[in-house]
């Protein structure tokens, strides 16, 4: 325990022996569990701030998706999806909500157990597949294994990457430096990352989810930026390798498609959702039913999980936030997942 105490001083002496103002995003649910969990952000030099992404994928289906479901839910259709997805809001209510209304919505912990379902009653059964690029390849893998025929996918899929140019792009973050996801880099790899470096001069490390990977990552891009360099760095070697998983990236190119829609808190981001080709159509709850969305409304004044998201806001910020909004009675999206940035800083933050 010391010589891990010993060793995370001496990295956070590093850190601010080079620090200099810098904004540092992450995009992942569980570097900003492991922050909030360990107190690291009071551990930086005030100038080195590190702020959350759109890193949660429940947290960024948006109510148009959820509220597909609902339809599919209330026509009779049995919904498996995650835990997570249960009470993440629509525009008429959330899936919870539909099953205390009496729909068949169950929960799952994974595709294959919605097929398993599938095999084992009479109704038709859509999975809700919410996920970034960790996930995606698990769905794609039921569908070229010819599911039962009451089996079908509602996809919520999205890719990291075209987001991330999205907020880059934009300037509202007026991001620096980007920590990158380890689980979507053990599929996708880091050379996807390679543009924002090249073209952008952002400063960008690949990292695990101690505290010690996160701390060594900021000091990283510190280093990086104290030496006018910009590049992808991979601390997190141990699971991610440049190339990515390459039969996983196979079966992604197979069975989806990519396509552009928003996200929550977005505006449709190009080329940044994944939608399943029209050879696996009969298992597209898309194609297989009838679905019409209209324009969805703001759910809940006064909610700002869009903004966090986009990490232009933390969850501090918010009005509801421990107060009307809480894991009890979430209110806002970020607040149901235990990936979201509300959740987390519920559970985590002072006071």
């Amino acid at each position: 325990m010391n010589t891990m105490k010993d060793l995370s001083e001496k990295i956070v002496k590093r850190i601010e022996d080079i620090a200099q103002p810098v904004k540092i995003m992450h995009v992942c649910g569980s570097h900003e569990h492991t922050i909030m969990q360990y107190g690291l952000r009071s551990l930086l030099p005030k100038e080195v701030e590190v702020v959350a992404g759109p890193g949660c994928p429940v947290c960024c289906v948006p109510a148009r998706e959820v509220e597909e479901c609902l339809q599919l839910a209330r026509q009779g259709v049995t919904i498996a999806t995650f835990g997570d997805m249960l009470r993440v809001p629509g525009g008429t209510g959330s899936l919870a909500d539909a099953k205390a209304e009496g729909a068949d919505v169950r929960i799952v912990y994974g595709v294959n157990n919605a097929v398993e379902l599938a095999q084992n009653i009479d109704n038709e059964v859509v999975f809700m597949a919410a996920g970034f690029e960790t996930t995606a390849p698990t769905t794609a893998a039921e569908l070229v294994s010819n599911p039962p025929e009451n089996f079908s996918v509602l996809s919520c899929h999205r890719l990291i990457p075209p987001a991330l140019e999205f907020l880059i792009k934009s300037g509202e973050v007026n991001l620096n430096a980007l920590i990158e996801p380890g689980h979507v880099s053990t599929i996708i790899g880091t050379k996807p990352y390679d543009i924002f470096s090249e073209k952008y001069g952002i400063p960008q490390v690949v990292t695990g989810f101690n505290p010690m990977d996160v701390l060594i990552a900021v000091y990283l891009i510190l280093k990086q930026l104290d030496e006018g360099k910009a590049k992808v760095q991979n601390e997190y070697k141990r699971a991610v390798r440049e190339e990515g998983n390459i039969k996983a990236q196979e079966l992604l190119e197979d069975v989806f498609y990519i396509t552009t829609k928003e996200w929550r808190g977005f505006p449709p981001i190009p080329n940044s959702v994944m939608d399943i080709k029209d050879e696996f159509s009969d298992y597209n709850a898309r194609e297989k039913f009838d679905i019409e969305v209209g324009t969805i409304p703001e759910v809940v004044t006064g909610c700002i999980c869009g903004a966090i998201l986009r990490g232009v806001a933390r969850p501090e910020d918010c009005k509801l936030f421990r107060k009307e909004c809480n894991p009890t009675n979430p209110i806002g999206a970020c607040m149901v997942s235990k990936e979201g940035t509300c959740n987390i800083a519920h559970r985590y933050g002072s006071f």
